[in-house]
């Protein structure tokens, strides 16, 4: 009986905010673009890939010192951690007098192990400053998107606060939907439209902004009630873009809903308010703040002025 190997099929799962994909022939820790690998890891994958590669190139040179004993002077024998410990020094390039490379052989080994010592600082300070040079758009979103009335139409609405002490600029905003639907010949689909917002751009972005799709006849989710989303599986992607004045650079941030998380027939509470001095005061904390709508509810006067300001 002849048995073959399977290989191993490689996948790699993608996460949108709170909606994960999963793709299969490709894989997340690729060695062949290490410079992504490194980016990409969190911090604490990071600072434990760094130490075990810090560590294991040490134990690499002090092994090839300790192969030939003679080759560091003042090295004790069976003593192995004094030649761990003299690699350390000499891959950072800090050397203290006691130990010194004694024949050909250890400044052979004493030279490739500086040359790398070089090349692992320049490496590591250049990975440490991208991580941390990397910008942050520091979004709040509200926790649940909302259907409500407004000027007489459904309206499907997401609040936005810029979570910065300074405003935004040129911000752009996209709202996604992925549907679940049924062909004609009974096959399941899964098909992305983007919804039309009423304002999909501010020019200056400092407090609060309420993206708003209407529910319209154009519109993919018209007539849809709770019970029809959660029937469709709409899930909504909110992506949006804006340019940090302060770090002179472009900053970008998604966030995800399930068809669970939209609200019927409430809206947002206002989360603005005045002070005594006229200053508008955005509490961030009633982002998500709701309450029931009602059919015959004015829009409080500070609506219009949220959106004009954003």
């Amino acid at each position: 009986m002849r048995i073959e190997r399977v290989p191993h099929e490689k996948a790699a799962r993608v996460r949108l905010g709170a909606y994960e994909l999963e793709k299969k022939g490709v894989s997340r820790f690729d060695l062949r673009d290490p410079y992504h690998l490194a980016v990409a890891l969190s911090w604490p994958r990071f600072l434990t890939a760094l130490l075990a590669l810090y560590l294991l190139v040490n134990i690499v040179f002090a092994t090839l010192f300790w192969l030939v004993p003679g080759s560091v002077a003042n090295v004790g024998p069976g003593k192995p951690l004094d030649n761990f410990f003299f690699s350390i020094e000499t891959l950072s390039t800090v050397g203290y007098g006691q130990m010194y490379p004694s024949t050909l052989y250890g400044h052979v080994i004493a030279s490739a192990e500086i040359a790398c010592g070089l090349a692992f600082t320049a490496i590591l300070t250049g990975l440490t400053f991208v991580r941390f040079s990397r910008p942050r758009a520091k979004m709040v979103f509200a926790a649940n998107p909302v259907v409500a009335m407004h000027n007489g139409h459904p309206t499907l609405m997401i609040r936005v606060g810029n979570g910065r002490a300074v405003p935004l600029m040129d911000a752009t905003a996209k709202l996604s939907i992925l549907l679940v639907e049924t062909t004609a010949e009974g096959n399941m689909s899964r098909r992305v439209q983007e919804l039309p917002l009423q304002r999909a751009h501010l020019p200056v972005f400092p407090l609060t902004w309420t993206l708003m799709h209407v529910l319209s006849e154009g519109s993919p989710l018209y007539g849809y009630n709770q019970s029809q989303v959660n029937r469709a599986d709409v899930r909504m992607f909110v992506t949006l873009e804006a340019r940090d004045p302060t770090l002179a650079t472009m900053v970008h941030d998604l966030r995800t809903y399930q068809s669970k998380d939209i609200r019927f027939g409430m809206r947002y509470m206002d989360a603005i308010t005045i002070a005594e001095d006229g200053t508008p005061v955005a509490d961030l904390t009633k982002i998500s703040a709701l309450e029931p709508d009602l059919k015959d509810h004015q829009e409080p006067g500070w609506t219009e002025q949220e959106e004009a300001m954003g």
